[in-house]
């Protein structure tokens, strides 16, 4: 029996990294995991479940698909809506650890050395990094990524940084007493400078927050820090994958000992309001692509991004 979670799925209307307004459609969300055996679908069909009262339709995120598909088609009763195609990163941790580094070639290992290299030389001869797993190291953990995560544009701008609610602490703090969350942060000297927060689920590490302060970003520590937790957690020999989730980064993909093609798929009610929040929300990101092209064919692009994140 498929499991279905009844969840109010948002749908973000945004130019670039700039939010305009967000919407929500009551749905019926499931995920593929990566512990599980799923072959490529050739050809997106509905699913056979009835929706529950009040649901406006079926949300699949992971799912691993032969091709690319048409973004926005109708079948049916469905708006068929598949705002996100994107390659899948994620590591096998059954390898040994000299397997998943020889994946690098040998200029792009070079390249991590020597980013490890240099910021071992600017902090004297030695990286200052600790691992955070134990229940009594979440509090110290949160006093150093906070200070780290306030300073990044996620959070600045994007309001997308490590949460510090009462409810994801004490999410946090349970996932520690069962051995079930590894959090990291590198140091310059006693200054955190640099975070990455990873729960558990079904054997699987999953990358949810990765931060640096902005200061020491031509000193690549985001890369730094994710090279030596990386190692630490192969050394561990505890988990079977570390999932990079949805979403096409190049820092994922240099990370990455494999890559499935997956989408998040939408069924969704025809009807006219649903119609009418679909289909802007499709034209919304067309014209947020074509807008982000432009700029980056002008050169313009990057440079906004820098003087955002130094603002």
């Amino acid at each position: 029996m498929t499991h279905w979670t009844s969840s109010p799925v948002n749908f973000k209307y945004q130019l670039s990294d700039w939010v305009l307004f967000t919407t929500s459609i009551p749905m019926q969300v499931r995920a593929e995991r990566l512990v599980d055996s799923c072959d490529p679908v050739t050809r997106i069909v509905a699913p056979g479940d009835t929706p529950e009262p009040g649901s406006q339709g079926f949300v699949i995120r992971n799912l691993p698909i032969a091709s690319e598909q048409p973004t926005l088609s109708r079948e049916g009763e469905y708006l068929y809506y598949i705002p996100l195609q994107y390659q899948h990163c994620y590591i096998d941790l059954s390898w040994p650890f000299d397997q998943y580094a020889n994946k690098f070639s040998s200029k792009t290992r070079s390249t991590i050395q020597r980013k490890i290299r240099k910021f071992k030389e600017h902090c004297g001869g030695s990286i200052k990094w600790k691992s955070y797993n134990q229940p009594e190291d979440i509090a110290e953990f949160f006093l150093h990524a906070r200070q780290v995560s306030k300073l990044t544009y996620q959070e600045r701008l994007l309001d997308v940084g490590l949460p510090t609610d009462e409810a994801f602490m004490k999410e946090a703090l349970l996932l520690a007493q069962n051995d079930r969350l590894r959090a990291y942060i590198l140091f310059d000297g006693d200054r955190p400078i640099s975070y990455l927060y990873c729960p558990e689920k079904d054997g699987v590490l999953i990358y949810s927050y990765l931060g640096y302060d902005p200061e020491y970003q031509n000193l690549s520590v985001g890369t730094v820090l994710q090279w030596l937790a990386i190692e630490n957690i192969f050394h561990e020999n505890k988990f079977k994958f570390f999932d990079f989730t949805e979403g096409n980064s190049s820092h994922k993909v240099l990370f990455s000992s494999h890559q499935r093609l997956c989408a998040n798929i939408f069924f969704v009610k025809n009807t006219p309001i649903n119609s009418l929040k679909i289909h802007s929300h499709h034209y919304t990101n067309r014209f947020s692509k074509w807008l982000g092209d432009t700029l980056d064919k002008y050169g313009v692009k990057a440079k906004i991004k820098k003087l955002l994140r130094r603002a």
